[in-house]
């Protein structure tokens, strides 16, 4: 099956179409449930490529659902439903193109962070500490290796920056001075137990979740777990048996086309390239590695 690129719900609202996720409204109330639906879309150097990743968008889908009910008992989600057989009627005529990569979900009231969770040094984490001995403002020991497992989780936060950018890094005092002081406390606290809970599961089955990052909103008057959650766009996951630190670890996410635009010296300004054919094929065996031995599934 073709990769898909856009959706058509018709005269349903479409509220955003992000780099991956296209978000449109149940009806026009304000109140209704919202669709969510993860296209096959690849974004790379805030640019959205010009070839998509077959499955994709499933794949995240379904590991996002896998993660929803493997945390339920720790934090509540947004979720209402993701089987098309109990999508409203106005969805059935779009089921073949909704199957599988489709949440119906609450709406909430979206905190403006991002809430991060690092237990390793990598990324822009790692730049940080070459550059000021520190992640986020918080102090490291000296001599730490690039991929090495930090002596404690760090909680680095970041502001939802909606401009094409990347978001910005925060501090937790600027965490508190835009949500409270109590619900500061709860998003770290949240974020920090759902990483380990997580991490503890990942390397059961032989991988390691370096780095990850979370968005909650409040439904009523309960932090919840919304958007995507623990998918290998949202996390760094390295295969275990491949760590070395010291240096890059090789990776279940979307580093390989990084690496592979890198390669090719693309300027990284619009428009995105295409990927060649075997990069789409090598780049979807990664996500659906990722999907088997996180959920021990090896069918959509």
């Amino acid at each position: 099956m073709p990769a898909l690129l856009t959706t058509d719900l018709g005269s349903l609202p479409l509220l955003a179409r992000g780099k991956v996720r296209d978000i449109y409204a149940v009806s026009a109330d304000p109140a209704s449930d919202l669709i969510f639906i993860a296209t096959d879309r690849i974004s790379a150097f805030d640019h959205v490529l010009g070839s998509g990743i077959p499955d994709k968008g499933r794949i995240l889908t379904q590991i996002s659902l896998f993660w929803f009910e493997f945390l339920k008992d720790l934090v509540p989600n947004h979720v209402v439903t993701a089987d098309v057989r109990e999508f409203p009627a106005v969805l059935q005529p779009y089921a073949e193109q909704l199957a599988g990569r489709t949440m119906i979900v609450k709406r909430a009231a979206m905190f403006p962070v991002e809430c991060v969770a690092r237990g390793y040094l990598s990324g822009s984490g790692w730049k940080d500490y070459q550059a000021t001995g520190a992640v986020c403002g918080i102090a490291l020991p000296a001599g730490l290796r690039e991929s090495d497992n930090l002596p404690e989780t760090l909680f680095t936060p970041a502001a939802k920056i909606n401009t094409g950018g990347h978001d910005e890094n925060i501090s937790f005092e600027t965490v508190i001075g835009t949500v409270g002081a109590e619900t500061a406390n709860a998003l770290r606290t949240l974020t920090l137990d759902i990483y380990e809970k997580a991490r503890a599961h990942a390397a059961s089955v032989g991988v390691i979740l370096a780095d990850t990052k979370f968005e909650f909103g409040v439904i009523g008057d309960t932090i919840t777990l919304a958007d995507e959650v623990l998918t290998p766009d949202s996390s760094r996951y390295w295969p275990a048996d491949q760590y070395r630190p010291g240096g890059p670890t090789p990776s279940f996410d979307k580093q390989y086309v990084r690496d592979y635009l890198e390669s090719i010296r693309w300027n990284k300004q619009a428009p995105a390239p295409a990927l060649p054919d075997e990069v789409v094929a090598q780049t979807r065996a990664k996500y659906m590695r990722t999907f088997t031995l996180l959920t021990g599934r090896t069918e959509l």
